[in-house]
């Protein structure tokens, strides 16, 4: 933890709300490494003693959040027993301890990926039902017609499931030698993240993806964040990224006939 008031230390720690914290101080109910704290003082729970009527207060240590822009050809997981780079391997040793990937991006997608060791953001990021949207750009091989965009809009059938209504926006399109229609851009923004589902969406209409990086989070982005690069997760991004996933949002309809996936498999996100 860094140096911060300590009204503040008292109010995260659940000791009291922050005005009630410095009603605490002002009656000389709470002491700094045995001296009288005054209200504004400052101090670091790591490593001073902050005591409320004699009682010391436990701090717990604040969690991690990490912006990570993974390359193409790095695995999104803790480890690999094949010894293959994985995304940890991007941050310093000394920072990796209980982090771990916010759901998945395949080996040869690239983009934003958060790391934490917080459990509860963890799972209102990546989990569907909370509605937290992730937004990719997209290079598919031609140029598909726009009633093929249209099914994938709205949905398509995907190992038995309907994936979610999406967002498809035209981008650009790259000429290619010898193909006067080029190759297509897309900006992508998904409220599911199947397994490979951009890809596979793209693959059933005869389009297959050629490239394809991930460049938000829901409101979380950062364009200048150099591919192989990592950054901390600031304080704003952090609450934005909170409100954006405060509420549940209905599940996509199921296909009639087809069995509600269950165990880890129905979880795995891109």
């Amino acid at each position: 933890m860094s140096v911060e008031r300590v009204q503040k230390l008292l109010a995260r720690a659940g000791v009291a709300a922050r005005r009630k914290a410095e009603d605490l101080i002002r009656e000389g109910r709470v002491t700094v490494n045995g001296q009288v704290a005054t209200l504004g003082q400052k101090a670091d729970p790591a490593q001073d003693a902050i005591k409320v009527d004699g009682k010391r207060i436990a701090f717990e240590a604040p969690h991690r959040y990490l912006l990570i822009n993974k390359p193409r050809g790095v695995l999104t997981t803790v480890a690999d027993p094949g010894g293959r780079s994985t995304v940890l391997e991007l941050v310093p040793a000394g920072l990796r301890r209980a982090l771990v990937p916010v759901g998945r991006l395949d080996f040869l997608t690239e983009g934003l990926l958060v790391l934490t060791d917080d459990g509860e953001l963890a799972q209102r990021l990546s989990h569907p039902r909370y509605g937290c949207h992730k937004t990719y750009e997209v290079k598919v091989k031609g140029v598909p017609e726009g009633r093929q965009l249209d099914r994938l809009r709205h949905g398509i059938v995907v190992d038995g499931r309907r994936t979610a209504p999406c967002r498809i926006d035209p981008l650009r399109v790259t000429p290619t030698r010898g193909n006067e229609g080029g190759n297509a851009w897309y900006r992508v923004q998904l409220a599911e993240g199947r397994s490979r589902q951009i890809r596979e969406m793209f693959f059933r209409i005869g389009h297959p993806v050629q490239k394809l990086r991930r460049v938000a989070i829901g409101p979380l982005a950062d364009p200048h964040l150099p591919v192989g690069e990592w950054r901390e997760i600031t304080e704003s991004e952090l609450h934005a990224l909170r409100r954006a996933t405060a509420h549940e949002v209905a599940p996509p309809p199921m296909e009639p006939g087809s069995a509600a996936p269950r165990g880890r498999a129905a979880d795995r996100r891109r």
